[in-house]
């Protein structure tokens, strides 16, 4: 089996890469580093040759809505397009939780990325995962006003890249979901809580202030937007455990 990552030195992109080659299968890590860019194309035909897999984990350089939509929108369409003239057999996408549902800012332009790779001929899989870790603490910036951060008190079950990795290369070795599997940690927390605990961790000493109004990634979310399903997926670290590794 040969997989392809795009994307494949990113933060989800190279700990894929790493478990797939722990599956045993050949695996072709794909970036702008390394000569294929997907938002013009370039290299794309080249780099696909042979895949019976494609895993794309790529991510628009900014989180706003019309910066989203823009990459999503030109970057699915090439891959889909360099995908099906290859052969492949199989497209597995991340996209997030609460895609389906909130519609704006970055989730919209994520459902709409699920839409073209379901509209598409190719097997597909949809792998979705509640924020990770690492979102909190980049969220923690944009939402700071002087020595406060609004964050909005909503539920989540904030998962670890390594977590979110490991489930996407699970789906890739496997049959095509033609669906969508959501993947969370295994705690669930109330995301104003979770970045006061990361703030204090770092020694940051800004008060965190719950906002319903606060916007999570361009959307407002309702209190268990961000909540996965009942069935999903569940990986193994804790949010305390992340913590301690850095």
């Amino acid at each position: 089996m040969r997989v392809v990552v795009v994307g494949a030195t990113g933060r989800i992109g190279s700990r894929t890469v790493a478990r797939l080659w722990d599956h045993g299968v050949e695996v072709v890590p794909v970036s702008r580093g390394g000569g294929v860019d997907v938002t013009t194309g370039e290299g794309l035909t080249q780099a696909l040759r042979g895949a019976d897999v494609v895993v794309d984990v790529t991510d628009a350089p900014s989180r706003g809505q019309l910066a989203s939509l823009e990459f999503f929108g030109t970057a699915t369409g090439n891959l889909l397009e360099a995908a099906a003239s290859a052969g492949v057999e199989h497209h597995v996408v991340l996209s997030v939780v609460g895609a389906e549902s909130l519609r704006a800012g970055y989730f919209r332009a994520k459902a709409l990325q699920e839409e073209q790779v379901r509209r598409s001929p190719i097997p597909h899989s949809v792998v979705r995962a509640t924020p990770f870790f690492e979102s909190v603490e980049y969220m923690s910036r944009p939402a700071a006003y002087g020595d406060v951060v609004h964050v909005a008190p909503v539920l989540t079950r904030p998962v670890s890249a390594d977590d979110v990795a490991a489930a996407i290369a699970h789906v890739a070795v496997g049959i095509p979901l033609f669906g969508n599997l959501e993947v969370a940690g295994p705690e669930e927390h109330r995301l104003d809580d979770l970045t006061a605990k990361l703030l204090a961790a770092r020694g940051d000493m800004r008060e965190v202030v719950a906002d319903t109004h606060a916007p999570f990634f361009g959307a407002e979310v309702g209190e268990r937007t961000l909540l996965p399903a009942p069935d999903a997926h569940l990986g193994h670290e804790t949010f305390a455990q992340w913590l301690a590794r850095r």
